[in-house]
This record gives C-alpha cells, structure tokens and sequence, in this order.
C-alpha cells in the first residue's frame, strides 16, 4: 500500500477528531503516517474520549505545546505549519508518496508570523512552482485562476498573459478534455456593456486551444449559469476567475464531499475541503469525515 503523510492542521479545530475517527478506514486505504507529536494525538483523543488505536503511526515535531480547544492560537499556528513542513519533506525525499492536509485556520498562521495564506500559497514558493488550487469531486471540478487575494485585486491579475499559462498548466495537470472558463463581469460583460475584460478571457482561450491543439476550453462563460443541471450536464469541469464565483456553488452543490487538489506540482497533494469548524470542536457532537476519506482515496489513486 502506498505511505501517505499526513498533515494534522490546527489542533484547536476538528482535524485531530476526524483524524482520530477515521484511522481505520484510512489505514486499510493505505499506510498513514501522522505528522504529530503523539502525546498531542494523547491528549485529543483524552478530549474527546475516544480511545488512541495502537497501531497509529506518527512522526514527531517536538514542539512543545498543547490544545486549547475552539481557540486561534499562535501556538496551534506554528504547529499546523510545521506539520505540514513535515508531511512536504517526507513526500519530497520519498519517504511517503503524498502529502493529505487537514484544515488550518490562516489566522492562527498569521498570528504566528507565517507569511504564507495557506497551504498551496507555501507550495508555490516552496516548489517555484505556479501551484494551481482545484477543488471539487467526481460530479464537477473547479480550478482558480486567482485564490486568496483582495476582490479588488482580481481584474489587475487578469491578463491574457497569465490566463493562458494557467490554461496551458490546467490541462498538462489534468487532462480533462472539456473546460468551461468563467467570466469575470455579470452576464460575461453582455458584449462590453457591463465590462470589457472578457477580452483577455477570449485571447487566453484562443491561445491556450491553439497551442494544445484542439478545443479544450471554451467560454467566456456566463457565471450565474455555468452551475446549473443542464449547464453541468454539458460541462462539470470549470475555470472560476476568483474565488468566491467558484467555490461558493461549488460547495452549496457538493461540500461534504468535495476536496483540494494541488496541481502543477512535483508531489501530490490533497486536501479536505472544510475549515477547523472551532464552532463545533471537541464538542462531542461529531464530525463529517467524507471530505477527507475523498481526499485519501485521490492521494492514493494518483
């Protein structure tokens, strides 16, 4: 079976929960190595009275810290990073063969002097590697083209340029042969009416066809209808301009189930596709792990 890393995320969070509830199914997936001190795997599984499986392997950071449930902590920011740091290494050198993350909470990160936004903003830099975030499940897909930036940064990043590179990255990365891409202006700019920059999504896709050699994607697309039925009949493989125009249908559509990928990289990643719910943390009201069993079986199979 092949070895997995897994990055715990934010100990304050659900991750050490879900974690801990779905070892064993995880474990007949493949083997897992958790990237945590395991007086930390103790001390959750002490919380929330589950008992610790004695087969759990795990691969110590040796920080010295503890849980502080539903809180954002610098603490728990430093911890999750170093997780992850951890689970990267191990993939890069080989000794697993994908890294899986659970949630972080970015404040936490911020608070404890990260520079990075997230998980794929870190790989980018890491790897030098324009990282390209994917997410969704079998039943549709949605890449971004811009992630974790400001609204009012969206328009300045979209060229033609840049778009057609992340085209090109896109498919290399997935070989889908059918992507609709999004416009960035209600109702894809009604002709310039409402917006021009529709025009750097029609030369991006233009150019990107052109140099693949056949018509892989098509659009611009008119957001507020790329998601229905019909629409995801004929397309459920899509190019979202920003974040929110992607993965709020995305996740009104498919959230339990949907995951992160990160693609246009030497390793792969996969991710669950939820935040640390400190909302309902070590409450004992229990967790939703399909998300993250989804996110295993895509480490696994790829």
């Amino acid at each position: 079976m092949k070895k997995i890393a897994v990055s715990v995320g934010d100990i304050n969070g659900v991750g050490l929960e879900i974690l801990l509830r779905s070892h064993r199914h995880i474990a007949s997936l493949c083997d897992p190595v958790y990237c945590v001190d395991r007086e930390i795997l103790e001390e959750a599984a002490q919380l929330l009275n589950l008992s610790l499986p004695e087969d759990i392997a795990t691969m110590a950071l040796k920080i010295p810290t503890s849980i502080e449930p539903k809180k954002v902590t610098a603490s728990s920011g430093a911890y999750s990073f170093a997780s992850f740091q951890k689970a990267v290494t191990l993939t890069q050198n080989g000794e697993t063969d994908a890294v899986v993350t659970l949630p972080i909470h970015k404040e936490a990160w911020s608070l404890a002097g990260i520079p990075y936004k997230g998980h794929t903003d870190y790989l980018r830099h890491h790897f030098k590697k324009d990282a390209i975030m994917m997410l969704g499940c079998d039943d549709l897909y949605v890449a971004l083209f811009t992630e974790h930036i400001p609204l009012k940064e969206v328009i300045p990043s979209l060229t033609a340029k840049a778009l057609t590179q992340f085209l090109l990255d896109l498919y290399r990365s997935t070989l889908f042969n059918k992507m609709a891409v999004l416009g960035v202006n209600p109702h894809a700019g009604d002709n310039g009416v409402l917006g021009d920059e529709e025009r750097f999504i029609t030369e991006a896709i233009f150019q990107a066809n052109k140099k693949i050699g056949t018509d892989i994607f098509f659009g611009p697309v008119v957001p507020d209808t790329a998601f229905t039925p019909h629409a995801l009949q004929h397309c459920n493989r899509i190019v979202a301009i920003y974040h929110d125009q992607g993965l709020a249908p995305l996740k009104a559509l498919y959230f339990d189930q949907s995951i992160n990928v990160s693609l246009n990289l030497p390793i792969i990643r996969t991710s669950v596709d939820h935040g640390t719910a400190f909302d309902i943390a070590y409450s004992h009201t229990g967790v939703k792990t399909e998300s993250y069993l989804n996110a295993v079986k895509a480490a696994v199979q790829n």
